[in-house]
This record gives structure tokens, C-alpha cells and sequence, in this order.
């Protein structure tokens, strides 16, 4: 039996083996495309794994047509899923080596995790390890999200030194605290979701993520 149908963007820079096993562990068929040329029609769901830097992943994508078939898709009801440097290329702009041009699918900016902590102090950046997830004022609930899943304040596991920033608050799905700052760590707005933490490296928790997402 075949079950929902998920292509993930493989543009050269990404956990792309994690993601791929993960997803299909919750069921999914898995389609990998290396060049938007390879897609004939807009696919059911859409997933843009992502590691290393900002203006890297954004030239790929673009050099290999991403940036066009993602804009399109966007402009459906279809599920898109970014994950981390995925998630963060959906904003207009990142920071990391110099301001640069995201998809502008969400409003807001990339921006570095703050290094310093709000009583003065200074940690360690890249933000590394397992955090909790807290629901934003703005946000009612999960339901009907990726993080329909998840549990109150349930941990998932975050590498990362930058994070997005939206514009509004209403688009802030999730966010954690790092020593007391405050980081955006999952977005939507309507059929665009994505998490700055990574869900197929986060246990159960992720899995549960993966299979929100799938049954969206």
C-alpha cells in the first residue's frame, strides 16, 4: 500500500538521508528531485531540508529553479515543510555573511542568535541541543499544524546560529528560550510551515511532527 506522497528538494546542502528515512518511517512515499526541471506537476507536499548557511542554500535553489517552483507551490493549499536553514530561506531576508534575499514567503528577517543572555551574560553560539517548545501568546494552539502533535513545553533538538525573526507575531507558531532569549523556533502562515529545529533528529517528538505534517 503507497502511502501520502512527499517530494523533498535535494539542492546540494541539506540532512537530506535523515529527513528522507524519517518520512518514510511515518508512512510516507518519498520522491527526491535534484532540479525543478524534474517536476512535471506541483506535488501533494513539499519538504526543503537545510543545513550550513543562508546565501548558500538560497544560491542553490536558485540555480537549480527552486525558487520559482516553491513560490508556485505556495500559491496552493498544498503542505510545504521548511526545516531549519529550509525554514529560514522562506523570509525575505537572511543576515548571515551580509544581508541577502530570501523567497519573501513570510515577512521577516534572519537574524543571529543573540550572544548575549538578557541578564548580561554570554553563551555558546551555535545554539545546540534539546529545547522545550512554548506556544506563543499569539498563537491559540497547534491544531491543524505540524505541531498538532506535540506535547506542552515537549523538547526537540536544535543546531543553529541564526533564527528567523517574522514581522508578525500572528506567523510565530512555536518559539524556545537559550539562557533566557527568546527564539522563534517554528512559523506558519496558511499552507507554509517551517521548523528552525530539526524534527528527524528529535525522537519521538519530531516523528510526531513529521506525521502532523503528512496528515495536514
Amino acid at each position: 500500500m503507497i502511502g501520502p506522497v512527499v517530494t523533498v528538494i535535494d539542492y546540494g546542502i541539506g540532512n537530506l538521508l535523515n529527513v528522507v528515512r524519517a518520512l518514510e518511517h511515518c508512512g510516507a512515499d518519498v520522491t527526491v528531485v535534484s532540479k525543478a526541471t524534474q517536476v512535471s506537476e506541483l506535488p501533494d507536499r513539499l519538504v526543503l531540508p537545510g543545513v550550513g548557511a543562508f546565501i548558500g542554500g538560497m544560491q542553490e535553489m536558485c540555480h537549480r529553479g527552486f525558487d520559482d517552483l516553491v513560490k508556485r507551490f505556495a500559491a496552493t493549499e498544498r503542505p510545504f515543510l521548511g526545516i531549519c536553514v529550509g525554514a529560514q530561506m522562506l523570509f525575505d531576508f537572511g543576515e548571515e555573511h551580509g544581508e541577502h534575499a530570501g523567497l519573501g514567503l513570510i515577512p521577516g528577517r534572519v537574524q543571529q542568535v543573540p550572544r548575549m543572555t538578557p541578564a548580561g551574560g554570554v553563551h555558546r553560539i551555535p545554539h545546540i541541543g534539546w529545547s522545550e517548545l512554548q506556544r506563543p501568546t499569539a498563537c491559540l494552539d497547534w491544531a491543524e499544524s505540524p505541531l498538532a502533535r506535540m506535547p506542552e513545553r515537549g523538547t526537540v533538538y536544535f543546531v543553529h546560529s541564526y533564527a528567523p525573526v517574522p514581522t508578525d507575531d500572528a506567523h510565530r507558531l512555536a518559539d524556545t528560550y537559550y539562557d533566557g532569549v527568546r527564539i522563534c523556533a517554528a512559523v506558519g502562515k496558511g499552507n507554509i510551515w517551517g521548523c528552525q529545529f530539526h524534527p528527524e533528529r528529535s525522537g519521538e517528538n519530531g516523528l510526531g511532527v513529521l506525521r502532523s505534517f503528512i496528515a495536514l
